[in-house]
């Protein structure tokens, strides 16, 4: 059940995926990283190809962009985050990770981290061996979506 007091960051793929999240699965206040904004920026450019299939799910990601530009302040990746993350670049390490990647994942994390919020994703295991910076609020994927 969702803490109408607590605020927390919602990773990307909720923002993409929030219209078959249950909605006492998120905190009652949510925020997103400019980050986030990024990648769903370079989601429309992503899509190859000009058939029909293409031009609708070009089509699908320019309306989550837009929606979520209208609805969100994001918060944003400064200095603070930057040194953050550079500590929990080295925490992936320790844990036998990588950091490369998924750059932004952890750009995102760093982001709430600095923010003292908790983070909210559909794909906890991005942030394996980050628990002792962040706490990760897994959120069941909707099994119907996209």
């Amino acid at each position: 059940m969702a803490d109408e007091s607590r605020r927390g960051l919602i990773d990307t793929n909720i923002v993409i995926l929030r219209d078959w999240i249950a909605f006492d699965d998120l905190p009652g206040e949510v925020a997103i990283s400019c980050v986030t904004l990024a990648e769903l920026s370079a989601g429309p450019h992503l899509v190859r190809g000009d058939d029909p299939t293409a031009r609708r799910e070009r089509a699908r990601r320019v309306a989550v962009l837009q929606r979520a530009e209208n609805e969100f302040d994001p918060l944003v990746f400064d200095a603070p985050a930057a040194r953050v993350l550079g500590q929990l670049s080295g925490a992936v390490v320790t844990a036998g990770r990588t950091p490369r990647h998924r750059p932004a994942d952890l750009q995102i994390a760093a982001t709430a981290v600095a923010h003292r919020l908790p983070l909210y994703p559909t794909n906890p295991r991005d942030y394996l061996g980050l628990s002792s910076w962040l706490s990760v609020v897994a959120v069941a994927r909707p099994q119907h979506a996209l």
